[in-house]
Parts: structure tokens; sequence; C-alpha cells
């Protein structure tokens, strides 16, 4: 978890450019816990193929979005219980430096088995405005060039802008109408995403 004057960067890069980056945001040590975490749920079942569309009518779609999601719910792992409580400590802190008025977190988890990706798309659901910061949390221990599973951003530099999912590496940008996709990823991926929300 970065000190507070780290936090007052991060929010600082984030309004500037809409997007910023936090190396470490959790040690090895945690990231391995949280990846054992997601496995567990993995095997009992938790994680499900993600869907595209707009409830009631969402569809099973791999070729546009091909990971499986799980969202952070009870009973929770102690590495998950040890994360929410640095996450909250980062909202409070982006509401006090920034005014951003964020009240909650949603979050789950997005595993990439091999060949997956998810095509160019926004968060924020049409016609809703509570989601305000997209923040993504990666797992892999370890990452290689060539390994795919980028996230690209758009909007936010002259060309887009590719992410590598290393593990403990926290990803933040403002959600309204940044469009973002996930690279196909050559080897399994895995992250926790999520939105801090303001109330609409």
């Amino acid at each position: 978890m970065p000190a507070g004057s780290a936090v007052a960067l991060l929010a600082e890069r984030l309004l500037a450019d809409g997007y910023a980056v936090e190396e470490g945001f959790q040690g090895a040590a945690r990231v391995a816990a949280l990846k054992q975490c997601v496995e567990r749920r993995r095997a009992r079942g938790e994680l499900r193929a993600a869907r595209v569309g707009a409830a009631p009518r969402t569809v099973w779609r791999p070729e546009i979005r091909g990971d499986f999601i799980g969202w952070l719910s009870e009973p929770w792992c102690e590495a998950e219980r040890l994360l929410r409580e640095d996450l909250e400590r980062l909202r409070l802190d982006l509401n006090r430096e920034a005014m951003l008025g964020l009240f909650d977190l949603e979050m789950h988890y997005a595993w990439y088995p091999a060949g997956a990706g998810y095509t160019r798309h926004v968060d924020q659901p049409r016609g809703r405005a509570e989601r305000v910061i997209s923040v993504i949390l990666y797992l892999n221990d370890s990452w290689l060039p060539g390994d795919g599973g980028e996230l690209r951003l758009h909007g936010v530099a002259a060309a887009p802008l590719d992410v590598a999912p290393l593990g403990g590496r926290l990803l933040c940008f403002l959600t309204a109408e940044r469009e973002h996709e996930v690279l196909a990823t050559r080897v399994p991926r895995s992250s926790l995403s999520g939105w801090f929300r303001r109330r609409d």
C-alpha cells in the first residue's frame, strides 16, 4: 500500500493523465497468497465464463470476452481481507486528495486461459455513472515479453498505451468513456478488477 505522499502523486497523475500505475501495490508474498485464493475459488467452481450485453439478455461470446470471473465475496481468505483493507485506505485517501466522492468498491477475479482476450470496450454501463475509477491488480508471479495479455488503454496518449500484467502492479484509470481492451494472452493470466463507485 503506497504511503500518503505516493497516494497524492497517484491522484495527481490520475486526474492529469486519466490513468496511473502503482508498482508493487502488493508485495510478492501477498500476490502469491492472492493467486492461491483465486485458484481455490476456481477449484470450487466460483469462477464462471464472463458474458457480454445488458442484463437480462447477456450472452457468452468468447471471441469478444474470454475470461472467467468470480465476484469477491465472503468468506474471504486472509490475503483478500488484507487487500480490501488496503483498497479501503486508498479510497479514503483518493477522496481526501481529489474529493471524488467515492463510497464503495465492487471487485472480481478475472482469469484468462491461454488464447483469451477482451475486445475494446468501456466499463461504464450505458446510462449509468456510478463507476468512477477502474482498478486492476495483477496477480501474475512471472511475466515475460511476448506472453501477451497487456491491457491497452486508448485515448490517454498519442498512441494506445499497453500495460503489462506484472504481479503486484495496480492500474487505475478514470472509467467514464475510457476505451480499453485486453490483448490475447499466450499464458494463463490472473487479476482482480473492479471499480471505485460514487452514488448515482
